[in-house]
């Protein structure tokens, strides 16, 4: 038998191919919490693990192969851990620390642990290993792209960076952008004022603004001008020092935009530009700005590229699937094409 110190995982060597792994759960930790209702967490852990697991009271114990015996007491120690940190288990989370253990990329605690904000009862932090790097970009980088499909959180992270940057004091303002592009639509043909118009382009950045600081902090900040929304074309001639900046939609940029923007960059700012090329709503010959960035960019210091793919969306399941769906119909026409 063997006890990590510290830890509350031990082993026992049960026969030549079988190892038994014994988890002792601390007593401040409620078993329902870590198990689910009806058990339906410990399900899905029995479900993915070639295993046998026995629950009595506060002692799992779990029984296979080495290697997946240990897996499965990884996991759990882990589970442990996040609910320590006042982690809610659900279902989503116990299914991605599942998929984290079995790659052996990372550890649930680095990814899921790695709390941005919390605020209205609700801790906002990574879901992916992917969304972790793309946090861990926007740390380290003066300058970040992310590239990736709907629902993989480039928005809202962003967003949350941003918002722990001017909490933290390392930026004076936030300032988002997007271009005002419209899918089959023109701004001219909407009813009301120049920002009547703009404001339903803008409403994903105002929504997580929204979630993140509040509905009354939200209002204030926005007249101080601490935190700034506007279109695009606002960004030409500035230099914006002292800043979080984040460029939304950016596949709907053209190279001309694009370079304006960059080079709006002043002293003590961070930018980050997100877009999906896969989704781009300029007229049908007009080249996006964001597909040629990391041709002309990639190999300067202090800028990174993160790529987000299907294995990164947390909306439902199904979106998931229609995204990889999506990525192996471009395969098979651009196979067909060349």
């Amino acid at each position: 038998m063997e006890e990590r110190t510290g830890k509350s995982l031990r082993r026992d060597r049960v026969d030549e191919t079988r190892t038994q792994v014994k988890i002792l759960v601390p007593g401040d930790q409620s078993m329902v919490a870590l198990l689910g209702q009806r058990d339906e967490l410990l399900k899905l852990v029995e479900a993915a693990f070639d295993t046998d697991i026995v629950v009595r009271g506060n002692e799992i114990t779990i029984t296979g192969r080495p290697e997946e015996a240990e897996r499965v007491g990884l996991l759990f120690e882990e589970l442990v851990a996040l609910l320590e940190r006042g982690h809610e288990l659900t279902a989503a989370s116990v299914g991605r620390s599942i998929e984290l253990i079995k790659g052996e990329e990372a550890r649930p605690t680095e990814v899921l642990g790695d709390i941005l904000l919390t605020g209205r009862g609700k801790a906002i932090a990574p879901k992916t290993l992917g969304q972790k790097r793309y946090v861990d970009a926007m740390r380290r980088a003066t300058v970040t792209f992310a590239i990736g499909p709907a629902g993989t959180g480039k928005t809202y992270l962003a967003v949350a960076t941003a918002v722990r940057a001017l909490q933290d004091k390392e930026v004076s303002r936030i300032i988002l952008t997007r271009p005002a592009v419209e899918a089959g639509e023109r701004l001219g043909f909407l009813p009301g004022t120049l920002y009547e118009k703009i404001d339903p382009y803008m409403k994903p950045l105002y929504d997580a603004l929204f979630e993140m600081t509040g509905a009354d902090t939200l209002p204030r900040l926005m007249e101080r001008g601490t935190i700034e929304v506007a279109p695009l074309a606002y960004m030409r001639g500035r230099t914006l020092n002292d800043a979080f900046i984040i460029l939304d939609e950016a596949q709907n940029t053209t190279p001309e935009q694009m370079k304006m923007f960059l080079t709006r960059l002043g002293f003590g700012s961070k930018v980050v530009v997100n877009g999906d090329v896969t989704q781009i709503d300029l007229p049908p010959g007009q080249t996006s700005g964001l597909t040629m960035m990391e041709e002309i960019l990639s190999g300067i210091e202090g800028i990174e590229f993160v790529h987000l793919g299907a294995r990164d969306v947390v909306r439902h399941k199904i979106v998931q699937d229609i995204v990889e769906a999506y990525r192996r119909h471009a395969e098979r026409r651009a196979q067909a094409d060349g």
